[in-house]
């Protein structure tokens, strides 16, 4: 249990006593944390109080683990579609053991497990949609209704979802160094533009309450929340709030801090080298399969759209809403396998 896990609670309480009225539930919400955003996890947790009483942790805890095998069926699976060995499917499954994410979070009375169900099931009909050409538009807006009520963080999900299927209306070119090239340039932009809409809202829209603590944030120069260590001088300056933002953007992807263990530290390490050293070997040895190219391209435009929005509003102290991007950004390393293995075939045989 955490705060957060007793707020669900007392909204699955006053769900229950409404007789599952969603409309009356909505209508007597007065805490932030019962909003729209968290109907799926609230409506859950009620069902599983119907259901077990007062066992119902217990059958959350059941849950969690239920979502983290079919999460990772998701996964084997959307690597098949695209012509993923199953042997290299094997290899990474072992790596994804030593996620010190996957370790953590499904043990907790939260919406994550949910939300990382959510996420990797979107993603697999995403991969469907480039397969087969063309996207099967209800399941994914149904998937996408169900994220946008499961927590706030729904928001760059669909942002993601919505921008790659626009980009994909055109005759892209699918060469990784500049699907990659594309990626850093959002990346390196989207600090200036961060810094703008700051200023902005600083000068126009201070009076609203929740945009007003990120306001604080930016002008306490916090990178971290909550971690004091990792925070910057307070900026003065246009150039100032941008540099803070690309920090906040580089750090939502820093394996490492100070009260970290050794051994968190180097799971955390190992998981980052290798999905750097994917993408290397994607940008230099891709390029021949288009399905494999437009895939990784997908979950490099969510992954930006996810650390960018925290960058935007807030890194939580323990990185938790990084969580939903690492098994997308882990179906990098497969591909890459697949792209080096069938490189070395062709390189063979050319000799």
């Amino acid at each position: 249990m955490s705060p957060d896990s007793s707020t669900y609670s007392s909204a699955a309480d006053d769900l229950i006593k409404l007789d599952f009225n969603l409309y009356n539930y909505f209508v007597q919400n007065t805490s932030f944390s019962s909003s729209y955003f968290y109907t799926t996890p609230v409506i859950v947790i009620a069902l599983l109080k119907v259901f077990f009483g007062s066992g119902w942790q217990y059958a959350f805890l059941a849950l969690n683990l239920v979502l983290v095998l079919f999460s990772l069926v998701i996964f084997s699976k959307s690597l098949l579609i695209i012509g993923v060995r199953p042997i290299i499917i094997s290899i990474t499954m072992a790596v994804l053991v030593l996620s010190v994410d996957l370790l953590v979070w499904p043990r907790y009375m939260l919406s994550d497990m949910i939300f990382i169900f959510l996420v990797i099931l979107a993603t697999q009909i995403m991969i469907k949609g480039i397969v087969k050409g063309k996207f099967h538009y209800m399941s994914l807006i149904s998937i996408m209704a169900i994220t946008l009520i499961s927590r706030p963080p729904s928001v760059p999900i669909l942002f993601a979802i919505i921008s790659f299927i626009t980009i994909s209306r055109f005759q892209i070119p699918t060469k990784p160094k500049l699907l990659l090239l594309f990626i850093l340039a959002l990346f390196v932009v989207s600090p200036f533009i961060f810094a703008y809409l700051y200023h902005f809202n600083q000068a126009n829209l201070s009076d609203n309450t929740q945009l007003a603590h990120y306001l604080r944030m930016v002008d306490l120069g916090m990178i971290i929340h909550d971690r004091p260590e990792t925070w910057v001088s307070s900026p003065s300056s246009f150039s100032d709030v941008a540099y803070l933002y690309f920090i906040r953007m580089i750090t939502f992807f820093t394996p490492y801090a100070a009260p970290f263990s050794s051994i968190h530290i180097i799971l955390n390490s190992l998981q980052t080298v290798i999905i750097l050293l994917s993408i290397t070997i994607w940008t230099f040895l891709g390029g021949n399969i288009k399905l494999l190219d437009k895939t990784v391209l997908f979950i490099l435009l969510l992954s930006f759209s996810v650390a960018a929005f925290h960058a935007f509003t807030l890194i939580d102290y323990d990185w938790r809403y990084r969580f939903p991007i690492i098994l997308p950004l882990m179906m990098i390393f497969p591909i890459s396998m697949e792209i080096l293995f069938r490189w070395n075939i062709s390189r063979s045989r050319a000799l």
